[in-house]
């Protein structure tokens, strides 16, 4: 049994078309055809499949939890330890350059590597094909990945977040005070050196401020997540 053969039967999926499976293990270093595409189509419907799982299995959860429960489960972290499981680094396709720098062990060469799959999938079977893996491979963290971390409010986990990059703590004001007594809105705006303040309306001003520090937080991560693509 070849490496594509044993990587199939562990993401119980068999791939019609094996030239797309190749191209989701190709690294750009390696080839002009490589898994760039295929990644930005796997991490969409990773997305959208994880959230649907969330959404039927904690009919309770707001929103707010959902999205920092889906956060979790999609990020690099989570992703690369899926890669492992499924010993993705046996498959890669790396140039010369990076495999002697040892790309096969970069999480995020891994990571990437398993969301071209679930785009190629999607190309090769269909949608149904991208869910199989997804239920196979990813769903199965829910209950062991998620825990009370992604539950913690997001202020918390901004502070974390930037304490781990060496940054400036995040500072918090009211903007906007209005409405009715009965009704009354805040504006509160969240500020982090060196990227765009965001700011949230809520019924109080501590809501308001999560869902501030929620938004930076994405932006910061949206960066973070720009820059490794740009390298």
């Amino acid at each position: 049994m070849n490496t594509l053969d044993r990587l199939q039967d562990r993401i119980a999926y068999r791939f019609q078309n094996l030239a797309l499976l190749r191209q989701a293990l190709t690294h750009r270093s390696a080839a002009a055809i490589h898994n760039e595409r295929l990644e930005f189509l796997g991490d969409a419907a990773l997305n959208f499949i994880v959230a649907a799982r969330l959404y039927k299995r904690f009919a309770k959860v707001s929103e707010g939890d959902l999205s920092r429960m889906r956060a979790r489960l999609v990020r690099e972290e989570t992703l690369a330890q899926v890669a492992e499981t499924i010993s993705v680094a046996d498959a890669l396709i790396l140039g010369a350059g990076e495999m002697r720098s040892g790309g096969a062990r970069r999480a995020s060469i891994r990571a990437d590597a398993v969301e071209a799959i679930i785009g190629a999938a999607y190309l090769d079977g269909g949608f149904g094909a991208a869910e199989a893996i997804v239920d196979h491979v990813i769903v199965p963290l829910i209950t062991d990945t998620l825990g009370a971390e992604e539950l913690r409010d997001p202020k918390t986990r901004l502070q974390e977040f930037l304490q781990g990059k060496g940054r400036a703590l995040p500072f918090y004001e009211l903007v906007e005070e209005k409405g009715q007594a009965h009704e009354r809105r805040f504006v509160a705006r969240c500020t982090v050196a060196g990227m765009p303040p965001t700011e949230a309306e809520d019924s109080s001003r501590r809501k308001a401020e999560q869902q501030a520090a929620q938004l930076m937080l994405e932006q910061l991560q949206g960066r973070l997540h720009e820059q490794r693509h740009a390298v």
